[in-house]
């Protein structure tokens, strides 16, 4: 698009002191006449743009210009691009990557290898949430409705939105939109969504609040958890609690507090330590998994099938 290439242009030449109309014409894979036609339009747009025939000579902007040329340094080049490529990691496409060559000069560093940050937002999920992710943008941008089946622990529903925010947040994604039938703005997973399709019927935007995000208000806790975990479990209650989520005992075992949020959710995260972990509170809790265990082993005393 014009657009695209006047911006990449203009960062260019707030780069660089002089570059050539062939330079530009390659660098944007455009005849030369229309970059001169692009140099034109930046003039009238009230760039102070020069132009220095012979050698030596080429495009620049006016030298009393200079200063805006530290509008985006190069560690900040750097920021811009990590994330417009993890935006590409969702999808798989390099629709953002190209958009950053667009804005490049072709020869600094973060476009060679030298950033330092990669991020990378995909997840196993990455195919059936990529079309997702671009119905939902087109609906946003369009301002139309999106209807859904939606699976949560109280059941599955049909519901209706107005979609206003896409969200990134505890590696996963969300929408955030008015739902028509709560009467109020819900946050709603994409991993949970089926049959998800775009409404005929537009919306008028309304006042939007933004999502309280806080991971208290989201996950409020309330269970006080104590598990004794074998040596062996160390390197999860790390990665997944923090270091300080656990003591030390004589026997070398580890006492672990934490708050959690969902029962449900608690006894499937303790499932997946088998027999290296002990559920110590609260008592309830406890109960009702030695009752599912039994059960569980009711199941597998048969003879193999």
């Amino acid at each position: 698009m014009k657009i695209d290439r006047l911006i990449g242009i203009l960062s260019i030449l707030l780069q660089k002191d002089t570059v050539t109309a062939p330079y530009l014409a390659r660098h944007f894979e455009v005849s030369r006449r229309t970059i001169n036609r692009d140099i034109e339009d930046l003039c009238r747009a009230g760039i102070p743009i020069v132009t220095r025939q012979g050698s030596g000579g080429g495009i620049a902007i006016m030298e009393n210009y200079r200063m805006e040329r530290t509008l985006l340094t190069t560690r900040e080049m750097q920021d811009i691009l990590a994330g417009l490529r993890s935006l590409d990691s969702i999808n798989g496409t390099n629709r953002y990557g190209q958009l950053m060559e667009k804005l490049s000069t072709g020869s600094s560093d973060f476009m060679s290898g030298g950033q330092s940050v990669l991020i990378d937002l995909s997840s196993w999920y990455k195919d059936a949430l990529a079309p997702r992710i671009e119905q939902i943008r087109h609906a946003i941008d369009n301002c139309l409705e999106l209807e859904f089946i939606y699976y949560s622990p109280s059941g599955e529903s049909a519901r209706t939105i107005e979609p206003y925010y896409l969200i990134f947040r505890w590696s996963s994604w969300y929408v955030w939109g008015w739902c028509k039938t709560r009467e109020d703005f819900r946050l709603f997973k994409l991993n949970r969504m089926d049959k998800l399709q775009i409404s005929d019927l537009s919306f008028v935007k309304r006042p939007v609040p933004l999502p309280d995000l806080k991971t208290e208000r989201i996950f409020p806790g309330g269970i006080r958890v104590k598990a004794l975990f074998s040596a062996e479990c160390k390197w999860r209650l790390v990665e997944e609690f923090g270091i300080n989520c656990f003591t030390r005992q004589e026997d070398g075992k580890l006492l672990f507090h934490a708050d959690y949020t969902h029962k449900e959710n608690l006894v499937t995260w303790l499932l997946t330590f088998r027999d290296q972990v002990e559920l110590l509170e609260p008592i309830e809790i406890r109960e009702e998994l030695q009752a599912a265990l039994i059960n569980t082993l009711k199941i597998y005393a048969h003879n193999n099938p």
